[in-house]
């Protein structure tokens, strides 16, 4: 944590500081004073850094990533369901109808070229299937229109939107709660696939190790946790539109553009008393979301494959340098065609709709090892016949490849990197990596570890 007490502007400023921070590793920067905002604070970057997730967990602050997401998914067995509580530090102060200003808060303009100032960017949109009272968590941007409404893109293929898209097939209004400052857990929970149906709240329960404490909303019918920094309630009109972003995302790049999308209008605010704007700051690796979406996307299809029976090696790696966009999968290849198998058991998950590429390596490649892996893709992968090409898939407006025509039409395209030796070669036309965990002997590797420090190296 960096406090900072020196005067910031909202306007680009804080962008700038907390855009550098990601990519120098600095720590999460608190923010005190905020031109227009006396009293106004910010916290940056909450889980921007792998260290950070670990805690979060309360896990050793050096713990590698694959045990971090193996811990994950250990933890992600047991769902806890959470206690309801009839009043929280979310309902200290309270703001209804005419006293509601969303420009009471110090939104930053984070990124050159975005539409608008946008309040929620660290944060969770809570809303209710209309056929199942499944209730979703998920964090979909919010842009500040005016005091009391709020912009966001929708994107069909995601849960959250998707019920946003039932209720207005059926010419009725959406209730909405967005939960700005939760605990870290429920955070990350919230913008990682846990299953169709499945109540992130009890996720976030299983990963916490203990329940989150829910209350009830003022004016709409969702339950929100009672910790939570800002609670914003309100309705989404159906057929309403009004024009919001660019904004800075996840891919690293400005993306959707600017076009008319769903209105959010706010019917109650309440929150803490000095109240904590989280946010993040997306762009070019790593920041909040590249390691979040790591941690959840590779626990998500290490699970699936486990599940399907393949001899994968560790975990299905996501890059995060990559956002989310590559996935890395290691495994023992019985037979022709496995690579394929991998990539499409991928694809078929929630989670695969935001991940074009799927790299498949032999077992004697870590997935984590981006050295080996490059190694692998470059030396391995035959440029004609290992890309396995796919067209016309599910996309959505974020994506930086896409055409205009896929940008608008949400269409995507994946691609198999398939870094596996044939089956149909010969054993003896299959070169030998020259790596000190293939090439030695067990005994000699055993020999020269027991002896490093003898030799002089630091252990």
């Amino acid at each position: 944590l960096q406090t900072i007490e020196k005067e910031v502007d909202w306007n680009l400023e804080i962008g700038a500081i907390t855009r550098r921070c990601c990519e120098i590793s600095a720590p999460s920067p608190l923010f005190t004073r905020i031109k227009d905002y006396p009293g106004g604070r910010i916290f940056g970057n909450p889980l921007a850094k792998w260290s950070r997730v670990a805690l979060a967990m309360e896990m050793a602050a050096d713990t590698l990533p694959v045990d971090i997401i193996r811990e994950y998914m250990q933890r992600r067995k047991n769902p806890v369901k959470p206690v309801l509580v009839s009043d929280g530090p979310c309902k200290e102060v309270k703001h209804i109808g005419d006293d509601i200003n969303l420009l009471d808060f110090p939104a930053p303009f984070i990124h050159h070229g975005d539409g608008g100032r946008y309040l929620s960017t660290w944060h969770f949109m809570v809303n209710k299937d209309p056929d199942s009272g499944w209730v979703n968590w998920g964090m979909y941007r919010q842009m500040i229109h005016d005091e009391k409404t709020l912009g966001s893109i929708l994107i069909p293929s995601q849960d959250g939107p998707s019920i946003y898209y039932k209720y207005e097939a059926r010419d009725k209004p959406m209730e909405f709660a967005t939960v700005i400052g939760p605990d870290p857990i429920s955070a990350l929970v919230s913008c990682n696939p846990v299953g169709f149906g499945v109540n992130e709240v009890d996720i976030a329960g299983a990963i916490r190790k203990e329940p989150v404490e829910l209350v009830q909303c003022e004016t709409v019918d969702l339950m929100v946790p009672a910790h939570a920094e800002i609670i914003i309630e309100g309705i989404v009109m159906p057929h309403e539109r009004k024009e919001e972003g660019p904004f800075g995302e996840y891919t690293g790049y400005s993306a959707g553009g600017r076009a008319p999308r769903p209105v959010f209008h706010v019917q109650a605010i309440t929150h803490r008393k000095d109240p904590i704007l989280t946010m993040s700051n997306m762009g070019t690796p790593l920041d909040d979301w590249d390691i979040v979406s790591s941690v959840g996307f590779s626990a998500d299809f290490t699970h699936e494959l486990q599940q399907k029976g393949f001899p994968i090696r560790d975990v299905a790696y996501v890059v995060p340098q990559c956002s989310v966009h590559l996935v890395v999968v290691s495994t023992k290849v019985p037979y022709a065609g496995i690579a394929k198998q991998i990539a499409s058991a991928i694809w078929s998950t929630k989670g695969g709709l935001t991940t074009p590429y799927v790299v498949v390596c032999n077992d004697d490649v870590d997935p984590t090892n981006l050295d080996m892996v490059i190694h692998a893709i470059t030396t391995k992968c035959h440029p004609n016949n290992g890309i396995t090409k796919i067209p016309n898939t599910v996309g959505h407006a974020l994506l930086a490849f896409s055409d205009p025509h896929e940008t608008i039409h949400n269409i995507g395209q994946w691609c198999l990197i398939d870094c596996t030796w044939p089956t149909d070669w010969p054993k003896e036309h299959i070169p030998t990596r020259m790596s000190f965990e293939v090439n030695y002997p067990k005994e000699m590797q055993e020999k020269v570890l027991n002896n490093w420090g003898k030799y002089g190296f630091k252990e």
